[in-house]
């Protein structure tokens, strides 16, 4: 039987406590709490409850983190989890998921796609909403909750016997150590994959049409802008599995081609959700700053579209110089342990 486990840093508000509630409706589940002693978390399902206070950090999150860490890279190996966060400010919400996210998944646990739900103060986050649920706000957010307890119950682990998978990138492969980081990896992984350098087309950013214009256009798999985001990158995303955004850090920034593609994705969504697809990424660093632009993708791509989120998603190194990819030790081990780990571990579907 699957355990339930819900870690709860700080004493809930009576609104988190409902948002709990509304998620695990009917599912038996034991507390964390975070001064007792911290159970084995490996195999399980993991419900962060975060009550967020006005700096945006909880210091018991953080110290049940480090007894984590220091349990080893696999502490939370084979858990999958959730994501739950009310705040009585405006700030901090949606950066305090990317760092639990990023933070539980170095440890070895995979996120269902859309993992969290969020409430700011008051419930400003949700307006938007307003327009597609014709609820009022609470109930939004409790709706939310719900459709999350939903999925994440019924999430199961399957394996797609011949994968496809997608790489993504806008680097010249000529210098650039990220792409030779990812060709260490491609040597490894026997399945069919299909690359696209979308640097060689014009990409256009999104521009924000209207939400009919946009979802007009996404029902017939297109966006208004068009160009090799509609003709190349859309179907190539609709026939994967596996996407691999290889992304360098220049500025603790992810590329704007990267960005503009991602922003794109928009209309596709409109249409097809992508619940049955995992990401993984290789991001090379001229000095530091991976976790910055590994957090952005986490965020964009598994909290907002959907992507599944797979243990240990991304390859992160540091190589400035061209070529000095080649003198970091063991990175050829590395490079084929990421390959096993996107062979046995991206294949989960609901």
């Amino acid at each position: 039987m699957i355990e339930y486990c819900l870690i709860l840093p700080e004493k809930p508000s009576p609104f988190l406590n409902k948002m709990i509630d509304n998620t695990l409706e009917g599912i038996p589940y034991i507390i964390v709490e975070p001064h007792g002693e911290l159970p084995d978390l490996r195999n399980k399902r993991i419900i962060f409850a975060i009550e967020l206070p006005i700096t945006g950090e909880s210091s018991n999150l953080n110290n049940i983190f480090q007894k984590l860490f220091l349990r080893g890279n696999d502490a939370l190996y084979g858990s999958s989890a959730i994501v739950l966060i009310h705040s009585n400010y405006q700030l901090f919400t949606k950066t305090a998921a990317q760092s639990i996210i990023f933070k539980a998944n170095l440890l070895g646990c995979r996120f269902v796609g859309r993992p969290m739900v969020e409430a700011t103060g008051n419930l400003d986050n949700l307006i938007p909403l307003k327009k597609v649920y014709n609820m009022d706000l609470e109930e939004i957010c409790l709706y939310q909750c719900r459709e999350l307890g939903e999925r994440f119950v019924n999430d199961k682990v399957s394996y797609i016997k011949n994968p496809k998978l997608l790489a993504l990138h806008s680097s010249n492969r000529a210098t650039s150590n990220t792409l030779t980081l990812w060709d260490m990896v491609k040597s490894n992984l026997d399945m069919e994959i299909q690359e696209i350098n979308i640097g060689n087309g014009n990409i256009v950013d999104c521009k924000g049409c209207p939400y009919k214009t946009c979802k007009y256009f996404g029902s017939e798999m297109k966006c208004f802008y068009g160009g090799i985001v509609v003709e190349e990158v859309y179907p190539a995303i609709l026939e994967s599995d596996i996407l691999v955004f290889i992304c360098p850090n220049y500025n603790d920034m992810l590329g704007a081609n990267i960005v503009a593609l991602i922003n794109r994705l928009t209309a596709l969504y409109r249409k097809t959700k992508f619940f049955n697809k995992s990401i993984f990424s290789i991001i090379v660093s001229g000095h530091s700053g991976g976790d910055a632009l590994a957090k952005q993708l986490i965020s964009s791509l598994n909290i907002n579209k959907t992507f599944r989120l797979p243990p240990y998603f991304s390859l992160m190194a540091t190589a400035n110089d061209k070529g000095a990819i080649l003198n970091i030790p063991n990175i050829e081990k590395e490079a084929k342990d990421f390959a096993i780990k996107i062979t046995t571990l991206s294949r989960a579907r609901p």
